[in-house]
């Protein structure tokens, strides 16, 4: 049991004893004492002044006797501050804390929770944006796993489309017959190429139809690259041979292109749709959705959801020509997921642009009484946008995630040979210790900002050793085990309370590692890794305080030697279990 929820069961019990009140545990506010006040953790008495009719400070006064009388190996001493009753743990709850801290494992919970990220295009290669969601997604699945719920990793392929056949024609139209073998180019960047190109080729016969008399919106429709393009869209689902063969073919090179990715950025999924094979999903709901009079039909033969009760609009789900509508697969999809995996929960990690979109999605889901529908969660993020503004694909102003990457790792060089500490390292461990921290500083500084919000990215600020990133927590870490490995330290414990005291910084970090597992289990409720990340580097930050102030291998004493060395060993493993569910590993050394 958390410390905090030991309070909380302990502060019920009291108030059972002291005023024969029944208060459930779990409903008592107990948060850490403000630094100001002494104490370590702090129970909120509002909620019971008014029943009980007594003032904050008489109420403080005897709980706080109470708890410390009938807890001795929990409380030391208490304090009310106008109705916060602050608690000082004692220190022999700390050791045992210590001493326990490897011990501590984590039962299955029993629930398995599906966790949909990345759904990228096979029209152009992966952007800034869609690592902040392949960071998201995956970090969400790692936090959820590592606090006992299974996890399964989906993709859904946006493999068909206007979009897709926009490269296609592109292609047909400019390339004569390259390929990404015989250029040299990496195959999604080689069809997002011709995305590129299309969108080019496109303003431009718009503009001479314009200049011609044609109106624009007349000239956008007419525009020869487009209706070829609208022609080919109905060419595929009418399944052409050679409009199939074609897009197998400039998909097999973005999937080569992708895989070199996602290895390159630590994403995997443990199965991936694609729209080409759900896209008739959902027709058989629609029917019966009519049935159960949760649909109705217009007299085009459309078919329309009437939301408005709701707070939403009405909602086409089946064009009058029997087509589907993007909100008619996703109903189809949620539907063969949930037949597949048997999920508690569905997590779709998407911006936040698509807010409306997951709203209806869920509504139409619970009307049509799914297993899936109330375990339907969007996990709406911010974009990312960079200090020139926002990225525009069909403009090719992305900045491309494999640029990206490349460029952070030329970063992390430059700045750890700035450090002068890796002379003695051979070829491939610097290879492998630049993308280590190239890559961290990018994954930590995606995800220690609230997903909910936008976000500016600057590379430049997210690989400094001493701010607040991911490059600061590893050199940490590094650190502690070359004072571990320089002291010849094996595991220890601390076989019996130490004579003296734990000094303000031991306790400090003693209190923020007894806090990981609970901190873990709030940030996968919230499905939020930023609370990870600024978790792990409060405790970095609170270590290297601890480290700067008190001698670790000269200690004063033997025992307050071995008390620091399990510290650092502790923190360690703290830091690394916190940055692995970010998905970042820690180098022993840098």
């Amino acid at each position: 049991m958390h410390l905090v929820d030991q309070i909380k069961k302990a502060a019920s019990e009291a108030l059972l004893s002291v005023y024969q009140v029944s208060v459930p545990a779990h409903s008592i506010l107990v948060n850490a004492t403000k630094p100001e006040f002494e104490g370590n953790y702090t129970v909120v008495l509002f909620a019971f002044v008014k029943e009980l009719k007594l003032s904050p400070d008489a109420l403080g006064e005897a709980l706080g006797n109470h708890l410390v009388a009938s807890y001795p190996h929990l409380f030391t001493a208490h304090n009310t501050i106008k109705g916060f009753l602050n608690l000082t743990i004692a220190d022999a709850f700390w050791f045992e804390c210590l001493n326990n801290a490897n011990n501590n494992t984590v039962a299955n919970n029993g629930k398995t929770v599906m966790v949909e990220y990345s759904s990228p295009n096979t029209n152009k290669p992966l952007h800034l944006g869609h690592l902040r969601n392949n960071f998201l997604g995956w970090s969400i699945a790692a936090i959820l796993e590592a606090t006992g719920n299974k996890v399964v990793k989906t993709c859904i392929v946006n493999d068909r489309g206007i979009h897709i056949c926009k490269s296609m024609i592109a292609w047909q139209l400019f390339a004569n017959g390259a390929t990404p073998a015989s250029t040299g180019k990496k195959g999604d960047h080689f069809v997002g190429d011709y995305y590129v190109k299309f969108n080019d080729a496109y303003k431009a016969e718009v503009t001479g139809l314009v200049a011609s008399g044609m109106t624009s919106e007349l000239a956008e429709k007419e525009a020869p690259i487009m209706k070829a393009t609208q022609k080919m869209l109905l060419d595929w689902e009418a399944g052409d041979p050679a409009v199939l063969e074609l897009w197998r073919n400039m998909n097999g090179w973005v999937y080569e292109g992708f895989d070199v990715t996602y290895k390159s950025i630590g994403s995997d999924f443990d199965k991936t749709y694609y729209e080409s094979e759900t896209y008739l999903l959902g027709k058989d709901l629609v029917e019966y959705g009519l049935t159960k009079n949760v649909f109705y039909k217009k007299e085009d033969g459309s078919v329309w959801i009437d939301l408005t009760t709701d707070g939403l609009d009405e909602k086409l789900v089946q064009r009058k020509d029997g087509t589907s509508v993007y909100i008619t697969q996703d109903i189809g999809l949620a539907q063969t997921k949930q037949k597949e995996f048997n999920a508690d929960q569905s997590i779709y990690v998407v911006g936040d642009e698509q807010n409306y979109h997951f709203k209806v999605l869920k509504l139409i889901c619970q009307k049509l009484e799914l297993p899936s529908a109330d375990g339907i969660y969007h996990l709406s993020y911010g974009m990312v946008e960079l200090p020139t503004g926002k990225m525009k694909s069909r403009e090719g102003t992305v900045v491309d995630a494999d640029d990206l990457v490349a460029a952070m790792i030329d970063i992390a060089k430059q700045k750890t040979e700035e450090l002068g500490k890796v002379k003695d390292f051979t070829e491939q461990e610097l290879e492998t210790l630049y993308h280590t921290i190239g890559l961290g500083a990018l994954k930590f500084f995606l995800l220690r900002v609230d997903p909910k919000k936008k976000m500016i990215f600057n590379p430049e600020e997210s690989i400094d050793f001493h701010g607040f990133t991911g490059p600061f927590i590893q050199y940490t870490h590094a650190r502690i085990k070359s004072i571990l490995r320089k002291a010849n330290a094996q595991d220890t414990a601390i076989t019996s309370q130490p004579s003296t005291p734990l000094l303000p910084l031991e306790k400090e970090v003693t209190i923020q590692l007894e806090q990981f597992n609970s901190m873990l289990e709030d940030a996968a409720a919230a499905f939020d890794p930023s609370k990870v990340a600024i978790f792990i580097f409060n405790l970095a930050k609170t270590f290297n305080a601890l480290y700067a102030e008190h001698s670790i291998t000269n200690a004063e004493t033997e025992e307050k030697k071995i008390l620091r060395l399990q510290l650092a060993s502790l923190t360690a493993q703290t830091l690394k279990k916190g940055m692995a569910v970010l998905g970042i590993p820690v180098p022993e050394r840098m």
